[in-house]
């Protein structure tokens, strides 16, 4: 370990011996003890993902000169699917910026250099903000003061004259003369230019492909919701207890779609292979891909093998990549793959809406607000609380019978919840 200060100390204290570094330092004055020089750490651009090799980086959350705890996060690096965090490998003080923010960064470049070494002392700006607050007081006080007694001697002279002459004065009154200098500003027209983020270039990318690429066909119908809204409101507090899990309706619509599948297993199959795909892929499990709406964008986080879960299951599993989704928190794992999606823009209040397939998967299931209408049940019209569903399917894949048939099942399960115990 070199110390600085060294050869200034030994001026200092020629009497001590410097035989070594340690040796040196033990036997210097305390003054000169506590000056230390450690070693430079460059932090390179982690590994993301096998996909990606790239990213920007987004935004430094420390500035040079910042003191940083070991694993403490100290850039932001965006990817087309993810954000990445960039942490300290250990606890010093940022020396240098190696690349700037908006810069394209590559895997494994350099990216800073930290010193390592322990946290700085220095409590001495806390105090300057205080003594400089009381001063600021001080010269309003004074000044008003003043003022308001030279006033009142001016009041008091008499001057009833000298008014009366200055009324005439003001003939011209060129007042509406500046009237039409008004109209000459029409609001605001300045336009703003921002780049597009990596990942809503990527979304922009997968979803031209999708339209470019698959035969999309939707078809629509329309649930009774009033079975599974009083399943809810009779079953959510117990539940709430018990497993602390929120209940909603994102779970029974997968928990719905997954029953539909095994009546009609290609909503649940994929186009492979090349120029465009000659094999059809089936399987025996279903990862649901829910469409959850960030700032940056639309992601679509996986829920695994919904088959083999319950409604409580399926609902703690979205709630959580829910969560992670909208704190930026998701990883290449939580997203990939996904067999069938689901996008509900009810909760934004779409009543009506065609989904985009999310390839290379064949069909995605939209739901959209539920309104109280007036329906014929049994010869008699009645209000019932209403959704549309909307089926977007590659026609590559799925016949409209086979679509139209899942998406009566999935009416039919959720106008009867007792059906998917059976």
């Amino acid at each position: 370990m070199v110390y600085r200060g060294l050869r200034l100390a030994a001026r200092a204290a020629p009497k001590f011996a410097l035989y070594n570094n340690n040796t040196a330092l033990r036997q210097l004055p305390l003054q000169f003890q506590h000056v230390r020089t450690y070693a430079d750490k460059i932090v390179k651009v982690p590994q993301m993902a096998e996909s990606i090799s790239e990213g920007t980086l987004k935004q430094w959350n420390k500035s040079v000169g910042d003191f940083v705890e070991q694993d403490e996060e100290i850039a932001t690096i965006e990817t087309d699917k993810i954000d990445v965090a960039v942490n300290a490998p250990e606890a010093g003080v940022i020396k240098e910026f190696l690349a700037n923010e908006e810069d394209t960064v590559v895997v494994g470049q350099d990216l800073v250099r930290i010193e390592l070494g322990g946290a700085p002392s220095g409590d001495k700006p806390a105090a300057e903000p205080k003594e400089s607050a009381p001063e600021k007081k001080a010269e309003p006080e004074k000044a008003p003061e003043p003022k308001q007694e030279e006033s009142k001697p001016a009041a008091s002279a008499p001057a009833p004259a000298p008014p009366k002459q200055e009324t005439p004065e003001p003939k011209s009154k060129p007042a509406p003369a500046a009237a039409p200098e008004k109209p000459a500003t029409l609001g605001n027209r300045e336009e703003k230019r921002v780049k597009m983020n990596r990942m809503r270039l990527r979304i922009a990318e997968r979803l031209k492909q999708s339209q470019n690429t698959a035969a999309s066909l939707t078809t629509f119908n329309e649930v009774d919701m009033s079975a599974l809204m009083e399943f809810r409101n009779k079953y959510k507090e117990e539940v709430l207890k018990k497993t602390g899990v929120k209940l909603g309706f994102m779970s029974a619509f997968s928990r719905a779609a997954v029953l539909a599948m095994r009546d009609i297993p290609a909503v649940n199959a994929s186009i492979e292979g090349p120029n465009g795909g000659d094999t059809i892929v089936y399987r025996d499990y279903v990862d649901i891909s829910v469409a959850v709406a960030t700032e940056k964008g639309l992601v679509t986080p996986v829920v695994r093998n919904a088959e083999a879960m319950d409604l409580v299951g399926i609902e703690r599993s979205i709630a959580e990549l829910g969560k992670k989704a909208r704190d930026g928190k998701l990883t290449i794992e939580d997203m990939a793959g996904g067999t069938f999606t689901i996008s509900n823009g009810g909760v934004f209040g779409s009543l009506m809406g065609t989904p985009i397939i999310n390839l290379p998967q064949s069909a995605v299931l939209g739901l959209h607000a539920t309104k109280e209408r007036p329906v014929v049940v049994n010869g008699k019209i009645e209000i019932r609380p209403m959704m549309y569903l909307a089926l977007t399917y590659d026609h590559r894949l799925l016949d409209g019978r086979e679509a139209v048939q899942f998406l009566v099942k999935v009416k039919e399960y959720i106008e009867d919840p007792r059906k998917m115990l059976l």
